[in-house]
């Protein structure tokens, strides 16, 4: 359910450069220096060029144009339905604006070249990006990025795990890198570690399309590099430079996997229950009058975001912790396209469940301006919100949840 689409947009980049940085006479060196790290071995020229912040703002508006226009819509509408951003929000024109003014640069799958903007200042930023890029040079010629980003769902909890791999470990390299070149050793210190870790986007009054944006997107933004990185700190500890290949080779299956590595290293896979079916609920004539939009897995990312904003943060990420798997299924009523969500969420224990099933009536509380609420049990909740009527049931370790039914 993570915003994912402008990593997709620039897997299939056409975008033009110009004009030649002094910085990019240090490219072949750079790739030296990150072969000996990985063991990767380079194995061919990377271009690199230089492009205008305003062309990159065209270029992501040209790209956004050629996205499929439904899956789009459809995302729009879940994150609408779980609450996760305001009604009015736009997110197409809203990537858009974000990325136009977050981005540094950007490594061209599909071309194998890497793109510097001119926006970016000189000095170490613009050093820090060109690491960050030649990282996944390197990496995409062992290892096809494009193709690993690719496999299964974009909606899955799973691809988003995918993008903390790719993210962090190009992360994790830069700082390496950084390490390297002035004391020998392959490492990012602890406490450069917690820093990273823990910071956000480019944000103030310099960055109003970030600062403003809901907390889901912020996350979303950070997360494949902020966790991501000390996941791959985590498996290089482990594994050494093996690791680098292992995280491509058997890749995370969740983002509990990125958040909790032990998890990825005991190989705990997420279980991934059935979202509630419509034909039990609403008979067989009704279900049919539903199509489906959209459907995927949920995850401990999605869970953490979602209670952190409307419950609070450490007791949200610490509910969202003791998740197992979930999945969703997004519906519209064919007459009206008035959309109905339905999702489950399996926990490791019943009272993690029942725990989640308490904080949810919090989030309905806060994420809807309407609530009347009919039913309210130990483990039955029901009602009508801002988006038709709702039913929550806690069975064991299971929570469940249907909403804008008519």
């Amino acid at each position: 359910m993570v915003l994912r689409l402008v990593l997709l947009i620039l897997l299939v980049s056409t975008a033009q450069g110009a004009d030649k940085n002094p910085l990019f006479d240090q490219v072949s060196s750079i790739l030296t220096d990150l072969s000996q790290i990985t063991g990767w071995k380079a194995e061919r020229r990377v271009p690199a060029r230089v492009m205008a912040k305003d062309s990159f703002r065209h270029y992501m508006e040209a790209r956004m144009k050629e996205t499929n226009s439904k899956e789009l819509h459809a995302d729009e509408v879940l994150l609408k339905m779980f609450g996760l951003v305001p009604q009015d929000f736009n997110l197409a024109s809203e990537t858009v604006d974000l990325m136009s003014e977050q981005a540094a640069a950007f490594y061209d799958y599909q071309k194998k070249r890497l793109f510097l903007l001119d926006s970016t200042p000189d000095g170490d930023e613009q050093r820090l990006a060109l690491v960050h890029e030649l990282a996944h040079a390197i990496a995409d010629q062992h290892h096809s990025l494009g193709k690993f980003m690719r496999e299964g769902s974009p909606d899955d909890d799973a691809a988003t795990a995918r993008q903390a791999v790719m993210e962090g470990q190009a992360s994790w390299l830069t700082w390496a890198y950084l390490s390297y070149r002035s004391t020998g050793k392959v490492e990012v210190p602890q406490r450069l570690l917690d820093q990273v870790a823990s910071s956000a986007g480019a944000n103030g009054p310099d960055f109003p399309v970030y600062t403003n944006a809901p907390l889901y997107i912020r996350d979303s933004l950070v997360f494949p590099y902020n966790q991501g990185t000390r996941f791959q700190d985590a498996v290089y500890r482990k594994l050494g430079k093996t690791g680098f290949d292992e995280v491509f080779q058997r890749p995370p299956l969740s983002t509990q996997q990125i958040i909790h590595p032990q998890a990825y290293f005991d190989m705990t896979a997420p279980t991934m229950p059935d979202p509630p079916a419509l034909e039990p609920i609403f008979g067989k004539a009704e279900a049919k009058q539903y199509r489906m939009l959209i459907e995927g897995a949920l995850g401990e990312f999605d869970f953490s975001a979602l209670l952190r904003q409307f419950v609070g943060g450490p007791e949200g990420a610490d509910a969202a912790s003791h998740l197992r798997g979930g999945s969703f299924r997004l519906y519209e009523y064919k007459k009206d396209k008035r959309p109905l969500l339905a999702y489950v969420a399996e926990w490791d224990s019943p009272d993690a469940a029942r725990r989640y099933f308490q904080l949810y009536r919090e989030v309905l509380k806060r994420k809807w301006q309407k609530l009347e609420i009919s039913n309210d049990s130990e483990s039955l909740l029901n009602g009508t919100g801002d988006t038709g009527k709702f039913e929550v049931r806690l069975m064991s370790s299971f929570v469940q949840s249907v909403e804008g039914m008519r």
